[in-house]
């Protein structure tokens, strides 16, 4: 009797899984059908053009702009380069070519600006996060893909562009002319102690040598006798992932879940973990963020978020998460294709979320900071009572660096980080 149970429920299982194998052969060949016949119609398209489109087109142009409009369907970030353009991708990799100096994205159809990088001429021209670029040289940018805007705003240094811009907050159409320039980038803009053993390092971007030039700044603030940090990662477009990692994992403890990302199949999950063997852990941290911050910078401000290692102040960040990998082709062109996104520590999604601060600051000009009287003085009719006022002023020993405080958000940081310091003492 058992023997026949048994031969039951083994032909009943078999059964199923023929079944389900049988369901799934029926799944796989009505997807390979759908498939073929939305080839038919393509083939059918094509031939339309070959053989009654008012001029002649080559083979190579209709497949090309149709393999474009295949990628830009996808995503702001997917896109098809042709052999020419995956070739200048590889020389801007080498920084030999004279740009702008904008890191730019599509945001709702149109072309615009993640940051201006600090120091470049769209920077010093005064272009800013979000501004929509509307026209190049006077031709509208509607129909542009990023690698069109690109090779539009890409030329020889020292050679002029015009860019009109939508700043949607003052709605307003503004009109720049810039010269472009070799853009060099700075990893480390600024280090240095501020005040009270409070230090400040300005990461400008995530490159190769971002990690040994950190850990150079980090051992020269200690000797300094740093208590406490300010990270000011405001218009910080990113980078590489690796180096985003190897930042962030020198300010938690070791085998912590820096970042992961996951596609479309839960198998394809990777989690990138901290490796470093002696991080910073016993002082506090202010991280500085912006609608500039994307990419890297959002990985490195989530991550200590969610360990509550360091305390979020300025705006929201700009929302850039997803994994593109670039995939070469047999012609000589490649595909840019986002295959994943990024996910902080706490599983929440950076991609057109951006991360939100726990202290929300707006950026503001601070009345009678130092450098606000040299600036009306230039701007004020100099008369000998002015002067009279000037000769007047004691003469002292050089006074130190104070610039930062003009800006309102990194003031604000100080005084957090004096309040937690203070209160770390009252403890003791």
């Amino acid at each position: 009797m058992r023997k026949k149970v048994f031969a039951v429920f083994f032909i009943l299982v078999f059964g199923l899984l023929c079944f389900s194998s049988y369901i799934q052969g029926v799944e796989e060949k009505k997807d390979r059908d759908d498939v073929y016949n939305q080839l038919d119609i393509f083939a059918d398209v094509f031939t339309y053009i070959k053989n009654d489109y008012a001029e002649e087109i080559q083979n190579k142009d209709l497949v090309y702009g149709a393999l474009k409009g295949m990628l830009s369907s996808l995503d702001a970030h997917s896109q098809f380069l042709d052999p020419e353009t995956y070739n200048e991708l590889k020389v801007d990799t080498q920084g030999k070519f004279g740009g702008l100096g904008i890191e730019i994205t599509l945001k709702d159809g149109l072309i615009t600006v993640v940051t201006p990088i600090e120091d470049t001429p769209a920077w010093k021209a005064g272009i800013k996060s979000q501004d929509r670029i509307v026209k190049i040289n006077n031709e509208v940018t509607r129909n542009f893909s990023l690698t069109d805007a690109v090779k539009k705003m890409r030329g020889k240094p020292g050679t002029e562009v015009t860019i009109t811009v939508l700043r949607e907050k003052e709605s307003k159409l503004l009109d720049f002319t810039i010269k472009r320039d070799i853009i060099k980038i700075k990893d480390i803009k600024e280090a240095r102690i501020l005040e009270d053993g409070i230090a400040y390092i300005r990461l400008s971007e995530f490159r190769e040598d971002t990690k040994s030039e950190l850990a150079k700044t980090l051992e020269n603030l200690k000797k300094e006798k740093m208590q406490a940090l300010i990270i000011d990662l405001r218009n910080n477009p990113g980078g590489l992932l690796t180096v985003a990692v190897d930042v962030s994992e020198k300010f938690i403890e070791k085998n912590k879940i820096v970042v992961w990302t996951q596609g479309r199949d839960a198998k394809n999950k990777i989690e990138f973990k901290s490796k470093d063997n002696s991080p910073i852990l016993d002082i506090p941290i202010v991280v500085l963020i912006n609608e500039g911050s994307a990419s890297g910078s959002e990985i490195l401000a989530g991550c200590l978020q969610d360990y509550k290692r360091a305390l979020l102040v300025g705006t929201k960040s700009f929302g850039k998460g997803s994994v593109q990998t670039l995939i070469p082709l047999s012609d000589g062109s490649a595909i840019k294709l986002t295959t994943s996104k990024y996910f902080t520590p706490s599983g929440r999604s950076i991609h057109n979320s951006g991360i939100v601060p726990d202290v929300t600051i707006e950026q503001i000009d601070i009345p009678g900071a130092p450098g606000e009287l040299e600036k009306k003085k230039e701007e004020a009719v100099i008369t000998d009572e002015v002067f009279e006022k000037i000769d007047s002023e004691p003469k002292g020993e050089p006074k130190k660096d104070e610039t930062y405080k003009k800006d309102f958000q990194i003031v604000s940081a100080v005084s957090i980080l004096k309040g937690i310091l203070a209160y770390g003492q009252a403890k003791k």
